[in-house]
C-alpha cells in the first residue's frame, strides 16, 4: 500500500492564490514606530499623535523618538543635538562632485548619488553593530540637509552655504538654502515640514528601505534605495505638481473654471484624496495656517488665496479633502524654496521615519521575500530554432 502524501504547504499553487495589486491590505511587518488610522484620520508615531508633536515638540525631538522609542530628557536631548551639529558638514569631496554635475540634472538623481557616494567617506559605513547604525542615522539625518541645501544653490549658479553650529536643525537648513537666517516663522515652517513628513508607515520608499535592510545590506544602501522609490512621481512630487497648478490657475477668479474644465475632462487634482486616509489628512492643517502666515510675511498671499478657493471647489466637486502636499506647495514656495526641489526636502525630513525602519528591521530580521502568482503559459517543450 502506498501511503498518501501530504500536500506541501511551503509549495506555490497557483489556483488557490489571488494576486494583492500593489500589496494593498497586505501587513508585510509589526512595527512600533507609526500608526496610521485612514479611517479616523489618526498619525501617530511611537505612541504620541501628530498634532501634539506638531503644536509642542521640535524636529530635534522627534527624530530621537521616532530613533529610540521615546522622547528624550534635557541630557539626552543635548547629546543628540550636539552629534547632528557635528555631522552637518560633508566631506569635500561630495560638494566636488555636486559641482561635477551637469547642470540640468535632476535633484532628486543628485540627492540619490551623492547619499551613495558619502557611505565611501564614512568610517563606519560597514559597521551593522546597533551603535554604528544609531550613529550612521544621526549622520544622514545631519548631511542630508547639507546636500540638499547644495544642490538647490548649486542648482542656481550658487555656491553651497556651510552650516552653522548656532541654528536649530531647521533653523540651519534654511539658512544654507537661502544664504540667510529664517525669520521665526519660516524657521517653525520648516521645522513643522521637518516633523510632519518624518514618518508615515510602510510607504513604498519604506518598504524599499526595508527590503534592502533585510537582506543585511549597508544602512547606506537601504537609504540610496528609498531615495529611489521616493523619485518616482507616484510617490514624491505631488507637491511640486500642485505649484504648477497654481500658477496655472493664477487668479481667484480662475478657480472655479479650471476646476469645472479639470472635472470635465476627468483629470487629477493634484494634492487631493490619499491612499489610506478617508477623511482628512491630519498633517495638512498645520501647514495651511503657516502658509496664511508666511504669505503676509512675504507680502503676497496670492498662492495661499487660490489655494484655499482651490480646497472648497474641489472639496465641493469630488467630495475629496485635501492632503499633506496641497498647502505645503504655497508654504514652501514663500519659504523661498522651488518647486523642483520639493521632493528632495521631503527627503531630508523621511531620512528619519527611513532609518527608524532600518533600524527596527535588523533588530529583529528575516529576508523579505514575497511569492509572486505566476499568470504565464503552462510548461512546454523547447524547439530548435529551426522549427520555430
Amino acid at each position: 500500500m502506498t501511503a498518501a502524501v501530504a500536500p506541501d504547504a511551503d509549495k506555490d499553487h497557483s489556483a488557490d492564490k489571488i494576486a494583492a495589486r500593489g500589496l494593498k491590505g497586505v501587513v508585510a511587518a509589526d512595527t512600533t514606530i507609526c500608526d496610521v488610522d485612514g479611517e479616523l484620520g489618526k498619525l501617530i508615531y511611537r505612541g504620541y499623535n501628530i498634532h501634539e508633536l506638531a503644536t509642542q515638540s521640535t524636529f530635534e525631538e522627534t527624530a530621537y523618538l521616532l530613533f529610540k522609542g521615546e522622547l528624550p530628557n534635557d541630557a539626552q536631548l543635548a547629546d543628540f543635538n550636539r552629534q547632528l551639529v557635528h555631522h552637518r558638514q560633508v566631506e569635500p569631496q561630495v560638494l566636488d562632485f555636486l559641482r561635477s554635475l551637469p547642470k540640468d540634472t535632476p535633484p532628486m538623481t543628485a540627492l540619490r548619488s551623492a547619499v551613495s557616494m558619502s557611505a565611501a567617506y564614512d568610517p563606519i559605513a560597514e559597521d551593522e553593530s546597533p551603535a554604528a547604525n544609531f550613529e550612521k542615522s544621526i549622520r544622514l539625518t545631519a548631511e542630508m540637509t547639507t546636500i540638499v541645501a547644495a544642490i538647490r544653490r548649486l542648482s542656481a549658479g550658487l555656491e553651497p552655504v556651510a552650516p552653522r553650529s548656532d541654528l536649530s536643525h531647521a533653523g540651519n537648513f534654511m539658512y544654507m538654502l537661502n544664504g540667510t537666517a529664517p525669520s521665526a516663522d519660516a524657521e517653525k515652517a520648516m521645522d513643522l515640514i521637518l516633523i510632519l513628513h518624518a514618518e508615515h508607515g510602510l510607504n513604498a520608499s519604506t518598504f524599499a528601505a526595508r527590503v534592502i535592510a533585510a537582506t543585511l545590506s549597508d544602512l547606506y544602501s537601504a537609504i540610496t534605495g528609498a531615495i529611489g522609490a521616493l523619485k518616482g512621481p507616484l510617490h514624491g512630487g505631488a507637491n511640486t505638481e500642485v505649484l504648477k497648478t497654481l500658477f496655472e490657475i493664477g487668479s481667484v477668479e480662475n478657480v472655479v473654471p479650471w476646476v469645472d474644465a479639470v472635472r470635465a475632462k476627468k483629470g487629477k487634482f493634484m494634492g487631493f484624496g490619499h491612499a489610506v486616509y478617508q477623511v482628512e489628512d491630519p498633517r495638512a492643517v498645520h501647514l495651511k495656517e503657516l502658509s496664511r502666515r508666511l504669505g503676509i510675511e512675504t507680502g503676497d498671499s496670492k498662492l495661499y488665496d487660490i489655494s484655499i478657493a482651490m480646497e472648497q471647489a474641489v472639496k465641493a466637486s469630488i467630495k475629496k479633502n485635501c492632503n499633506v502636499d496641497f498647502y505645503s506647495a504655497s508654504l514652501q514656495h514663500y519659504m523661498g524654496i522651488p518647486g523642483d526641489m520639493f521632493t528632495c526636502v521631503f527627503a531630508a525630513s523621511r531620512i528619519v521615519g527611513w532609518c527608524a525602519h532600518v533600524l527596527e528591521q535588523v533588530s529583529d530580521n528575516k529576508i523579505i521575500r514575497p511569492s509572486s502568482n505566476y499568470i504565464g503559459a503552462p510548461e512546454r517543450n523547447y524547439k530548435a530554432i529551426g522549427t520555430r
